[in-house]
């Protein structure tokens, strides 16, 4: 049996910036050539970055890409590595570009493409089959499928290549890559994380390799794109399905494996493919033997695994740095009041960036406590973060002699005038505004539109209270084990939430207990379970009626507020829509 190397290229490429991508692959393929790799793998669309949205339909994206593709292929010849079989992610069309200004039937359209490149030479394109068309993803508004597999003899073996989704669904192209006698399947994707879906990629892969009767590269990109954060976790797994290999979490990596494949046999006329596969297969030879000129591969140490709490705790703290960096911003600003949520936010923030990229802010009104404002003080000398006090009340007096104000309008004010202090200084100062709301409040509305809403990027929004507090917790603990100062007060975690904007307030007056809350919204939001199953399930008619109500009309709020980084199944925005004007209450 052949023994392949086989090199991943666990990258963070960045959308749009395709000068730094190509340079991102061409350092890549350097060290796996370097390691005596026969085959890199790169992620979906690594050239471009991944999800491009509308600028596929771009006719000049489109043409830098296929120009980009052959300027790579150039390049790597160039510097020595053109015999390096490499797979290359790209946006293409294939026929006139003036004619895909759509996606269209038949032969014609854009395309989520892979290229092989070997020799400075493009040897095929192959273009993915499946397109997803749920939650986040909207392939079916933008491409065309392919269905032709592209199969390379590479040292001896036959290697099949796919694109992400092609994995996730039944069926072809894997059955095309078994029927045609793949010694291996390559999956190259960008599948952002959610919560538990590295148990799920792990239980897929299992069933892939079996019912394909063959190893399979999986290889996955990482970083932020936006509300999307990749987590990496690239695999290789033998026809069982065990690990052989695994790349870090939330981390660039380059993951090297020596694999012993079948031999490939002769090229025939494809007969052993059934009637019923609704794919044809095309063959490429590029060579019959594995590189004879790499030395012993040191053993393979597999990466640990992370517990749920780190888990999500690095998903967030990934999504936070790259929107930040990848924005062009420096530092970020945010108010913390000594409230859990811009605890959170703020140890999240000092992880992401570096404390001296942190800055906070404490503002101050006539209902604010001292304890409060203690805390904060507290946990920024506990991070090192940047921190000032700034009294808002001088401002809300100052409205308040010019207009007559109660209640609710009073708080509103409050928060209003703290989010207009926040921006003054983001104007000044070059800061990025973090908003420090939890999937909880943005659900039910408890959050004043222009006050505590503002920002650029809202970290924690796809994150319930309940876990807003079990992240605190796991976040102390963590510093505790590696003897550091846990960066938030105790106090913090075990006082009773509350807006402090009017006396003695507390979340519980206007909302049920978090506990309760979240199961419901778990249940209404990210399961789609309407009211009359809720009550079936055991809750009180009157607080369905209350809570769905309260997730019903703010619509409007939701979709003025900043993006942030998605870790459940359906997070606010790209995954979950809904009009604004919906009188339905079922």
């Amino acid at each position: 049996m052949p023994t392949l190397r086989i090199a991943l290229a666990q990258d963070n490429p960045t959308v749009g910036d395709l000068k730094g991508n190509a340079a991102q692959i061409r350092s890549s393929a350097r060290r796996a050539f370097d390691a005596g790799a026969d085959l890199l793998v790169t992620g979906e669309l690594s050239l471009c970055g991944y999800p491009v949205e509308d600028l596929a339909l771009r006719h000049t994206f489109i043409q830098q890409c296929k120009e980009d593709l052959l300027r790579l292929a150039a390049d790597l010849e160039a510097e020595g590595l053109g015999p390096l079989p490499v797979t290359v992610g790209y946006l293409d069309a294939d026929g006139p570009l003036g004619e895909v200004d759509h996606p269209t039937e038949g032969s014609r359209g854009i395309r989520n493409a892979l290229a092989l490149v070997h020799e400075g030479k493009v040897v095929f394109r192959y273009y993915k089959h499946h397109l997803p068309n749920y939650g986040v993803f909207d392939e079916d508004r933008y491409f065309v499928a392919g269905h032709n597999l592209d199969l390379a003899r590479i040292g001896g073996v036959d290697i099949a290549f796919t694109i992400c989704e092609d994995m996730w669904q039944q069926g072809v192209p894997f059955e095309a890559a078994r029927q045609a006698g793949a010694g291996l399947v390559v999956s190259s994707n960008a599948s952002p994380y959610e919560r538990g879906k590295a148990d799920e990629r792990s239980r897929l892969l299992q069933r892939r390799a079996a019912s394909t009767e063959c190893p399979i590269a999986y290889l996955n990109v990482v970083g932020g794109q936006d509300e999307l954060v990749f987590d990496g976790d690239s695999r290789i797994v033998d026809t069982e399905g065990g690990l052989v290999a695994n790349g870090s979490r939330f981390a660039e990596d380059l993951v090297v494996a020596d694999l012993d494949l079948k031999e490939a046999g002769e090229f025939g006329d494809l007969a052993n493919l059934s009637a019923g596969t609704p794919m044809s297969v095309t063959r490429h030879d590029l060579s019959d033997a594995p590189r004879a000129d790499k030395g012993a591969l040191p053993p393979v140490e597999l990466r640990p695994t992370l517990s749920p709490h780190q888990e999500v705790w690095e998903a967030l703290r990934t999504g936070l740095a790259d929107y930040v960096r990848k924005n062009g911003f420096k530092s970020v600003l945010f108010g913390l009041s000594g409230g859990i949520d811009s605890a959170v936010t703020a140890v999240l923030a000092a992880d992401a960036l570096g404390a001296e990229q942190v800055w906070s802010v404490a503002m101050p009104s006539q209902f604010s406590s001292q304890h409060s404002l203690d805390d904060a003080a507290d946990l920024a000398e506990r991070t090192g973060i940047n921190h000032t006090v700034e009294p808002v009340q001088p401002i809300v007096d100052a409205v308040l002699s010019q207009l007559a104000l109660s209640g609710l309008a009073l708080e509103n004010l409050q928060a209003r005038t703290r989010g207009v202090l926040l921006m003054a200084m983001s104007n000044q100062h070059g800061h990025l505004v973090l908003a420090p709301g939890n999937k909880s409040e943005y659900a039910v509305g408890y959050s004043t539109l222009y006050g505590d809403s503002v920002g650029g990027f809202a970290p924690i929004k796809d994150v319930p209270k309940t876990l807003i507090f079990e992240l605190a917790k796991w976040r102390n603990e963590h510093a505790e084990r590696n003897g550091e100062t846990a960066p938030i007060p105790e106090n913090i975690i075990s006082k009773p939430p509350s807006a402090e904007l009017r006396p003695d307030q507390k979340d519980s007056d206007s909302l049920p207990d978090y506990d309760v809350l979240d199961r419901i919204l778990d249940l209404y939001v990210d399961g789609d379970v309407g009211r009359a199953d809720l009550v079936e399930r055991g809750y009180d008619p009157d607080l369905v009626e209350r809570v769905t109500g309260l997730v019903d009309g703010a619509e409007y709020k939701r979709r003025q507020t900043a993006p942030g980084t998605k870790i459940s199944a359906k997070s606010f925005g790209r995954d979950r829509r809904l009009p604004i004007t919906n009188r339905f209450r079922g």
